[in-house]
Parts: C-alpha cells; structure tokens; sequence
C-alpha cells in the first residue's frame, strides 16, 4: 500500500499525517515478515550496526542486529540499555496524574521537543505499520512510526501488539495510540537515559519513545495507553500472567498470577524443574548447604491464555462473582535468566529454537546465521552474564494456547523474597503460600513489592513498591482512581479466591520458583481454595492471611518449616518478628500515599485504618462479602 492510500484509509491527526508526507520515504510493513526484512535492511554478511549522528559526540552506535536461523538477535553496546529503566516515563500533558510532568522536570512546555522530533524524523526514512492494542474488539488500533534502520525495534512492537494488515483495517479508522521513536534524543537531552514520554488527549494517546529498548515503550508504553482508556471508561488491564490447569484427575482451574516485575508472571506458564533424575529440588539451605527434594509422579498440564497483561474489560465479564479475562498482548517478552544451560527448560528452549515465524532475541549472544540459544547470555563484563536475557514469541506459536477468554478461579501475587536468617533479619517469612481474604489481597496490590534482586530491572536494591495492582509504573494518571477501580472490581468477584505467594527464598531456604509451582500443582489437585479450618490457621504475621497447617501433595508431606518460617532454626520467632516489623513498616509507608486522599472509596479508608492499626485477620474477613474458603461453612 502506498502512503497516500493510507492516509485515505485511517484519519491521521495533522501533525502525524504531516511528518509521513514530508518525510525521506516511508515503508509500510504488513506482515512480520516485512519487519524482519526491514531489520536487517542494510545488513553486511548478516549483520547490521544501528547508529546515528549524534551532535558533538559523532556516530554512536546504540545495537548489533543478526540475522540467526531462527529470527534476529540484537544486542545493546551499552549494559544499561539491557534492561528497562523503571524511571523512563514523563507526562507530557497538562491532563491529571501522579508522574512527574515533563515541564515539571524541565521547566517548559514538551511542544518545543516534539516538534523538534517531528524535524528530526522528517529527515529520516521511516517504517509504519498498524496494530492492535489490547487485542479485543474494542478498536482501539494503534499505529507505529519509527526510523526504518530500527527495523528490529519495529519488529519486537509487531510481535508484541499484533502488526495489523493495512488492507484490512476498516475505512475511517482514527488510530488511538502513536509511537514516535526518535532515539538520538536521549543523548541530546536525557544524558543517555531510557525517557519515554506520553501525551494524553480525549481519544489518543501519544508514545514518544527516546531510546530503542522495547521495556519501556514497545511493551509498557502501550500497556499504559491500554491503562489510560481503562482509567477513562472504568476498567482494568491486570499485570498479570493467565493459565489453565489441568490435573491428571480431570479437574481444571484458571489462575491468574499477579505482582512486579520478577515477581512470577512468565514462570506460571513452566513444568515445575526437575533434575535428571526425574526429582524436584524443592530447596537449598543458605546456611547449613542442606538440599530438600520432591517427587512427584505427574505434573498437570498447562494451557497458558496470557503472559504479563490481562485484559479486563466489561464485555468480558460474562458470569456474576467471576472475572473474565483475555490477553492484552499478540506475542511475549519471555525472560530466560534462568536458562543457564541446555534442557533446563525444554518446553520454552524447543519453542525458540523451532520457530514457526522470525522471532527476537535480546541480550542473548548469537553469531550471524547460528541459531540463538537461550543459555548463550551476553556479558554485561567479562565474567558477569545479562541478567536480563529475553526473547520475543508470537503468542499463536506457544504450544495449548487459549484463544478465548476465561474466568478466573484464583488470584495468586508473587513477591521476590530475600534469605532471612537470625544473624541477618529480612521481610522473608513468607511461607510456601498463603491465603488471603479479599480486603488483605487489595492492599497486597496497592504497595506490590518489587522485592529481593529484581532481574528486570535497573533498581533492585532492599524493598520498593510498584504500587496499586504492580502496573502503576505504567500508569499515567491517579493513583488513587485506580485503587477504586481495582477494588470495585474484587468486591464484584465473590467467587474468586487469592493467594500470597513467595520466590527466591522461604526463610532460609533457597526455593527459586517452586513455591507458586507448588502451589499451583496442589490447589490445582484440591479443585481450588477450599480447606478444611483446622488445615489452616492465622499467620504470625496478619498481613500473610492464613498459613497452611499441613501440606501434603501425592503422598509427600512438605515441611512445616516451610509453612511456618519461625519454625526453621535460622530463624526462629526473633528473626521472624524483625522481617514481620520491615514488612508492616513498608506497608505503612506506601498506604500513606492513599489513606488521606478524599477520593478513595470509604470502604478502601476502612481496610487501610485496619491496618495501619494492626488488625487481625478475622476483621478483613468481615469487610468484603465472599465465598468462604472452608469447606464446613
């Protein structure tokens, strides 16, 4: 398709239409193949530097791109280009939020730097090509527009959305969502920094995207015009990863697996990791060495429905006191530290080296016309691996998809815990898992921990928050609007059940991902959150809900240390009520944001009052109405 038979198929606003008609030349995509051709367009022997002339500084080269046999693979030049920076958003608007403003920040208007990047990308040859944000039928197409040598950024964006076909977007259609990629700017005016700046209006939401990392821009930043119009018309799009468990019996239950960045999400879709021997290492002891296994037989089959965004719209909510939910995404951006060597993860290895279509790969070391492997890091220094290697997969290539919406059964929120010994006190004493009422689960979201050595990103020091639901980083408005939202929205699902779910660590206990493994596998096996009252008692801890008593999963007890942390003996109640201390002390610090608001729901006051009081848990239970977990109620 030409450009001027694109411009007469959707309604452009003038500044956009303006900047594609006095532009070097433009190149439209349709398909990823045209993206992955557009990678690699001035490639020599397979690979292509991406650079551009930067004012006083010359050429800077910002990545390598590589043809492989089974996609691109693409490496940053500069370690911190690897992994998002949680600092990057500016609002460059004068519509109400709680982000720092760009005139805030710089003390001017961002007129004069857009239209400065419009001049900029008007000497430049440009790539376009339609997607489609949040993927439901609820038209809200995006178009991006991009320096055409950053073919490979285009391609991790067509992925991730879902490129569209020109041809087969209906005549008329007004584009809700712009990105504008200008990557030179962050050297010019953000001393290299990854800043991504949004523009609000009524019906549009405008990316100016400053660097060529996709975190922030390619993924998040269309998560947050997915946000914004949730914000705006009453609904939400959780942080949150969707699968389908089905146990060796028949049974199936749908769980959605919430929390920060590191916190879970992607691994709720892997087989529990097991050993050559067909054994499970449930953990490592941090101060003895010890190592504690499990067996079990058969694991349950996974049909994964969504990765990181979960999409919560009105027309999917089907059936009262349940949450209906479908991907906000067409691909995944699937993080592989863990994969440190071959058969770790053949399920996700055999995915990215068989590929049905080109894929992406970042931060992952492949020679041109090799085949990217997984465990092949780059090295941020010689010695020291990426922590944040990644690949990007269409979502129809993910073996047992789900291609429609579920109801969820169990909402369970992971949180990256430290080690917690009694010479060296943490917030780490969370159990295997625990269950929470509903009241606890909203404050749960409202302070999401980021939590202990957070891969994803550039800081990941002691305990910091995300804040309400973990996608406030990727909020553009107020806080507080969508803590209502998010309450409304448990208060409206009776019949759903919530979980607290650590990784990393259990006391002591080195665990990486089994805990939410677990959990899955046994709750899975139950028919859902239904125990029992004397399988379950109050936490030492009131924020932690109930613990479990007794677990025992296919004739294997777990033991009850990792149930109860205080009872390990690196811990004991001392260690235990020191980590319980940081924990309250960092819940009350982060519900201030909220408590005093006269905005916020009077019921979402009283749960805060509760507990910056210390309430026990029987009083949560009172405030929201829902369907009880035990089985003698």
């Amino acid at each position: 398709m030409e450009l001027n038979e694109l411009l007469q198929k959707i309604k452009l606003p003038a500044h956009a239409a303006d900047l594609l008609k006095g532009c070097k030349k433009v190149i439209i995509a349709d398909n990823l193949n045209d993206l992955s051709k557009l990678s690699l367009k001035d490639e020599k022997n397979g690979t292509q530097t991406v650079s551009y002339n930067i004012t006083g500084k010359g050429e800077v080269a910002e990545a390598v791109v590589s043809r492989v046999k089974n996609g691109i693979a693409v490496n940053y030049i500069e370690p911190y280009m690897r992994r998002r920076d949680p600092n990057s958003m500016l609002i460059g608007d004068s519509l109400p939020t709680d982000k720092m403003t760009y005139e805030k920040k710089f003390g001017k208007s961002f007129d004069g730097l857009k239209k400065e990047t419009y001049e900029w990308m008007k000497e430049q040859e440009l790539a376009v090509f339609l997607f489609k944000a949040g993927q439901i039928d609820i038209d809200i197409y995006g178009i991006a527009i991009a320096p055409a040598n950053a073919g490979f950024f285009c391609l991790g964006l067509g992925i991730l959305q879902g490129i569209v076909e020109t041809s087969s977007v209906p005549d008329g259609t007004e584009p809700k969502c712009i990105l504008f990629t200008a990557p030179p700017f962050r050297h010019l005016y953000f001393e290299g920094k990854q800043i991504v700046v949004h523009e609000r209006s009524e019906n549009l939401h405008e990316i100016y995207s400053y660097n060529l990392y996709p975190g922030p821009s390619a993924k998040k930043g269309v998560y947050s015009a997915l946000i914004d119009f949730g914000e705006k018309e009453g609904w939400i799009t959780a942080h949150a990863s969707v699968v389908q468990v089905v146990t060796p019996y028949g049974n199936k239950i749908n769980f959605m697996h919430e929390g920060a960045s590191g916190g879970g999400k992607s691994e709720m879709h892997e087989h529990i990791h097991r050993g050559h021997d067909g054994r499970i290492l449930l953990g490592k002891n941090v101060v003895s060495g010890d190592s504690m296994f499990l067996t079990l037989p058969r694991g349950c089959d996974l049909r994964p429905v969504a990765d990181d965004m979960a999409v919560c719209h009105p027309s999917l909510q089907k059936t009262e006191g349940q949450l209906g939910v479908y991907d906000g995404e067409a691909g995944w951006f699937i993080r592989v530290d863990h994969i440190k060597n071959y058969g770790t993860d053949p399920d996700i290895e055999s995915l990215s080296i068989h590929s049905q279509e080109p894929l992406l790969f970042l931060n992952i070391d492949a020679s041109p016309n090799s085949t990217a492997l997984l465990w092949e890091h780059t090295e941020d220094a010689p010695g020291k691996p990426c922590p944040n290697p990644r690949f990007i997969v269409p979502r129809r290539n993910v073996p047992n998809v789900i291609n429609k919406p579920v109801s969820v059964h169990v909402r369970s929120f992971g949180v990256r815990n430290p080690p917690n010994t009694k010479e060296n006190p943490s917030y780490g004493i969370m159990g295997l898992f625990h269950i929470l009422p509903p009241a606890l689960a909203w404050l749960w979201r409202l302070v999401s921990p980021r939590g202990f050595a957070n891969p994803s990103i550039m800081d990941s020091e002691g305990m910091s928050s995300e804040g309400v639901g973990s996608y406030w980083p990727f909020a553009t408005g107020k806080r507080v609007k969508q803590a209502n939202l998010l309450l409304e929205q448990i208060v409206s699902c009776t019949k759903v059940s919530y979980v607290l779910c650590p990784n990393q660590h259990v006391g002591s206990w080195k665990v990486s991902f089994n805990p939410q493994w677990i959990m899955r596998e046994y709750l899975a096996r139950r028919g859902g959150v239904k125990f029992m009252r004397e399988e379950l008692s109050e936490s030492r801890c009131s924020l932690l809900g109930y613990s479990l008593n007794r677990l025992m999963i296919e004739n294997q007890e777990i033991k009850k240390s990792l149930l109860k942390v205080e009872n390990q003996p690196e811990i004991g109640l001392d260690a235990y009520d020191a980590g319980a201390k940081q924990l309250t002390d960092f819940f009350a610090k982060e519900l201030s944001l909220y408590k005093d608001s006269p905005d916020l729901l009077p019921l979402g006051k009283k749960i805060i009052d509760l507990c910056l009081k210390g309430a026990r848990l029987e009083e949560y239970e009172k405030l929201i109405e829902a369907e009880s977990i035990f089985i003698d109620e």
